[in-house]
């Protein structure tokens, strides 16, 4: 999963980042209000972190702008202010959630885990492909019952097609999945992440296959 962390201070935006990519997030960071709101406009996420009080654009001119735009990404508030009014403001310009600073990082993933799944069809924590599943709230792969050990970025490659639940995914959005803004994008990476996904995939019902200028989609081999 990748996210967008909007974060004016840099110990925070550190430490936050560094304790979601150990959970196998996909984390991009910026930390203005006029940052957020171009990064938004070109990249796809699927939850944002939002901190109210960052420079430039204030987070809640991010939010109504986001909205606005009719992008429906979840969006978590992260604010060290407790007010009500605040909350229920925030709330009614588009907010899926809201944070109070200081909070723990277990409560963190966990919202953010919610607020996938409430995009899923069924909102279901477990996502099957033939005999391979996908548990959301451990967010790990098991074929035939066995555990699917992966490297991150082919774990989140999967993790995107599964979450997209029989759609399509464009090579771009893979590329834009696996790699964050300090990564180096290659499409030749996909192309070998593909492939070894599939090695991996064979002796299972599940297979990607590739629809000639479409992208990529997961299906069981019984659609073939």
């Amino acid at each position: 999963m990748k996210l967008l962390l909007i974060e004016d201070n840099p110990q925070l935006a550190h430490w936050l980042s560094s304790l979601l990519r150990e959970q196998d997030f996909v984390v991009d960071h910026v930390a203005d209000g006029e940052a957020a709101d171009l990064q938004l406009l070109q990249g796809a996420y699927d939850v944002v972190l939002l901190d109210l009080n960052i420079p430039g654009l204030p987070g809640k001119a991010v939010l109504r702008r986001l909205r606005e735009r009719g992008d429906t990404v979840p969006v978590i508030i992260l604010t060290a202010t407790a007010s009500l009014d605040q909350k229920v403001l925030c709330l009614e310009i588009g907010a899926d959630d809201y944070l109070v600073k200081p909070f723990e990082v277990r409560e963190l993933v966990a919202r953010i885990k919610v607020l996938v799944r409430r995009q899923m069809p069924g909102k279901a924590n477990d996502i099957l492909c033939g005999d391979l599943r996908y548990d959301l709230r451990t967010r790990q792969f098991t074929l035939a019952g066995e555990e699917l050990a992966l490297p991150p970025r082919e774990r989140t490659l999967l993790e995107t097609l599964v979450l997209k639940a029989g759609n399509a995914v464009s090579k771009q959005a893979l590329i834009d999945a696996i790699f964050g803004l300090d990564d180096e994008p290659s499409a030749d990476a996909v192309d070998i992440y593909i492939h070894r996904l599939r090695k991996k995939l064979e002796p299972s019902q599940a297979t990607i296959i590739t629809l000639r200028g479409v992208g990529y989609l997961l299906r069981t081999r019984q659609e073939d």
